[in-house]
């Protein structure tokens, strides 16, 4: 499996702090199945700064010890955006990292509780830089919990978003899993991931949630899913279904 959401780089975020930390995240993730790791540290979240070429300082140093340590786990270079105006200018002066550095697609997140009104825009000026979103975690975002609509029109746009796994499995919350499949169910997300940060409360679960993807999906869906996955880290165009809106008597929160 590849994990296209992660916060295994140490020293550089609020996941691996040190590198026994990120080696036991390592070790869990191959216990889980996964071969393969997109690091991606936050990025201008109002927190951290990781630019490019600190992530493959960092991102070297870390292949290197998991090589040392025969742990047999690949990691790619990214970054988590913390949405802002400036990312197409900044994508054009490579300022920002994409999924493995293929400048194709990037991992864009939108804060916690809204949806920022000029999101739309924005998309479509990244289009026009030559990259697609790709939207982690809506499920996890309060506005568009509330109203998913906005969601169906930013991938109806072009734009991608990704599950986070430990939502698809109900551990943050029925009415969170039930917005994961609501969402699955009409085509708006397109990717499951750990956006793993530690071995324990947020550590990876990403064969569970394919699991419970097959049981109530098929395993079709845990088929794209993965395809999709191995896609972007080459640089290639996902297959995308075409979105639904979904209507509110679907949401069980209202």
């Amino acid at each position: 499996m590849i994990d296209v959401h992660s916060h295994i780089l140490f020293g550089l975020d609020d996941g691996a702090q040190n590198p026994e930390d990120m080696m036991a995240m390592a070790k869990q993730a191959v216990a889980d199945g996964i071969t393969t790791v997109v690091a991606t540290p936050h990025h201008l979240d109002h927190v951290y700064t990781n630019p490019p070429e600190k992530i493959i300082q960092r991102l070297e140093e870390a292949n290197a010890l998991l090589k040392e340590h025969q742990i047999p786990l690949t990691l790619l270079p990214g970054m988590e955006i913390h949405v802002y105006g400036e990312v197409p200018e900044d994508l054009k002066n490579n300022q920002l990292l994409s999924f493995n550095d293929q400048h194709r697609h990037i991992l864009l997140e939108l804060p916690h509780d809204h949806v920022p009104r000029y999101l739309e825009k924005l998309i479509f000026q990244i289009q026009l830089a030559g990259y697609i979103p790709i939207i982690p975690h809506p499920e996890r975002n309060k506005e568009m919990r509330e109203n998913p609509n906005l969601l169906y029109r930013l991938v109806k746009q072009g734009a991608l978003s990704q599950l986070t796994a430990a939502s698809v499995t109900g551990k943050f919350g029925k009415k969170i899993q039930k917005s994961c499949f609501d969402m699955i169910n009409h085509h708006l997300v397109h990717f499951i991931a750990s956006d793993a940060h530690n071995t324990g409360s947020r550590g990876v679960i990403l064969s569970e949630a394919y699991e419970t993807v097959k049981a109530k999906f098929g395993q079709e869906y845990v088929d794209w899913f993965q395809d999709s996955a191995k896609k972007i880290i080459t640089g290639k165009e996902c297959q995308v279904h075409t979105p639904e809106k979904i209507r509110k008597k679907f949401l069980g929160l209202f």
